[in-house]
């Protein structure tokens, strides 16, 4: 695999971006591709390691020594075969994936790990641009209809499978578009639009139709999709956002991440008719949350022309190598700096929000804080704690809490007679994705919870070999790492 010598001649390389005062212009991807002779060089570092511990960290179970070495090789066509055979949609992952199978790269345990995600992405890219990636609808159709609630990743990847087997796939979105929070929560600057409706097409010409603007629950009731479809897969994601119930949660200003951020996105879009503008413009800001939605509201704040950025996290700041306790190959919660941090956000750890504060109209105009701290028992679980005297007041006119999610909406599964776990989300079984009530299924962050891009397009791999399997019997539908999809 790769060149025998590759990891001791060759560096790590990643994208470079474009200088912030750049990139803060406009919406559009600023990272600088590697030259064609760089990507093989990183192709190279892929080690002949004996057991690649990348593929049990990729939830895809990617082949990802067999494209590495394939890129060295620059056989690029082959590269884009292997990687498809286990990933519908590469050109997603490589821009928006934290790259667990890095952090589980043999390499790594003591230097760099190769840069398996640049390399994907540079794969798809080059598949596209070669005109490698064409439809591929299928040779018989089986009869069957089935219906995909929810167009997100999860979505694309269960309605794209099931397709190749030959049913009819129909996928029902309550947006304008299809994408779900690719489309509407990752920003632009991160994955341009074009990047997924490029993908769908390629879907529709296989043969999947797309009806959006139908909230299923809403405008179709649940039980009257049941009656017209074989099977049902519930793909809508964990979308409840967490909430921040402290004192002036109700006030003007207070602005939960997804409502920015997806509003921002139709802005980009063209889209006019937007309702009450949410726009960062001239304000200090106060992004409640450090993980990924937290980065992307900075980025698109610093693009708004904020006049400052603050970023509070509750927990406290992580090391940048590996904790005690997190050995390799398991993902680290090690901290993470994104480019977004890098546009100019100050961080702040250990610290929570305690009250938000208002002017006479009832716009928000500050915040205050404490710090806070972490007490850990053995055998319990660690308990907050807030530091005496450590109470501070911000001035805030725009606070965005980006807090996660807690489950599941539950207008379908309640339609429907569904059971939920006790985290609200859809109680499906991970060994066949099925629900309680026959013929409906669920999968993504919808069945399992707030989770990774490429967790969810897993998920609707695994979940449509199930519903093939349901519907016929039996299915050549691949699982995890099982080699080249069908065509049938």
């Amino acid at each position: 695999m790769g060149k025998i010598t590759g990891f001791l001649e060759f560096d790590r390389k990643i994208e470079a971006y474009e200088p912030v005062e750049e990139r803060l212009k406009d919406y559009k991807e600023f990272t600088i591709p590697l030259p064609e002779k760089e990507l093989k060089e990183q192709g190279a570092r892929c080690m002949d390691c004996g057991i690649p511990f990348c593929h049990s960290g990729c939830p895809l179970g990617n082949l990802i020594p067999d494209f590495n070495d394939a890129v060295y090789r620059a056989k690029w066509e082959k590269a884009s075969e292997i990687l498809h055979s286990t990933n519908n949609f590469p050109e997603f992952t490589g821009r928006l994936c934290p790259a667990p199978c890095e952090e589980a790269c043999v390499l790594g345990i003591n230097e760099d790990p190769v840069t398996i995600e640049n390399i994907e992405k540079n794969i798809v890219e080059t598949a596209f641009k070669k005109g490698w990636i064409t439809a591929k609808p299928p040779l018989n159709k089986t009869g069957k209809k089935v219906a995909v609630v929810g167009s997100g990743p999860a979505g694309l990847a269960t309605a794209q499978q099931l397709n190749r087997a030959g049913h009819d796939v129909t996928v029902f979105e309550r947006d304008e578009k299809p994408g779900g929070l690719l489309r509407y929560g990752i920003p632009d600057f991160k994955m341009e639009k074009n990047i997924i409706d490029r993908r769908l097409e390629i879907l529709k010409e296989e043969g999947i139709t797309f009806k959006c603007g139908v909230h299923i629950g809403i405008d179709i009731k649940a039980d009257a999709l049941k009656e017209e479809y074989d099977a049902i897969i519930l793909t809508g994601g964990a979308t409840i956002r967490r909430n921040l119930p402290i004192e002036g949660s109700d006030l003007k200003g207070v602005v939960q991440a997804m409502d920015f951020l997806g509003q921002n996105n139709r802005r980009v879009d063209g889209i006019t008719d937007l309702g009450e503008e949410i726009k960062a413009t001239g304000k200090d800001v106060v992004v409640i949350g450090g993980g990924d939605t937290g980065s992307d509201c900075i980025g698109t704040s610093f693009r708004h022309g904020a006049t400052s950025v603050s970023n509070f996290e509750i927990m406290p700041m992580a090391t940048t190598e590996r904790p005690e306790g997190q050995p390799w190959p398991f993902w680290p919660m090690r901290l993470r700096t994104s480019s977004s941090h890098k546009e100019g956000a100050e961080r702040f750890f250990s610290i929570s929000t305690k009250k938000f504060i208002g002017d006479a109209d009832g716009n928000l105009k500050g915040l205050i804080t404490s710090e806070v701290e972490w007490i850990k028992t053995p055998g319990q679980r660690p308990q907050l704690k807030e530091v005496p005297g450590t109470e501070k007041e911000w001035k805030c006119e725009l606070a965005l809490l980006a807090l996660g999610f807690t489950g599941s909406e539950n207008t379908v599964s309640n339609q429907l007679g569904l059971e939920m776990d006790a985290r609200t989300n859809i109680k499906a079984s991970e060994n066949d994705y099925k629900t309680n009530v026959p013929g409906v299924f669920a999968a993504g962050d919808q069945r399992r919870g707030q989770s990774l891009i490429v967790w969810a397009i897993s998920e609707g791999r695994q979940a449509a070999h199930h519903v093939d399997k349901y519907l016929m019997g039996e299915t050549a539908l691949p699982l995890k790492g099982e080699g080249d999809l069908p065509r049938v």
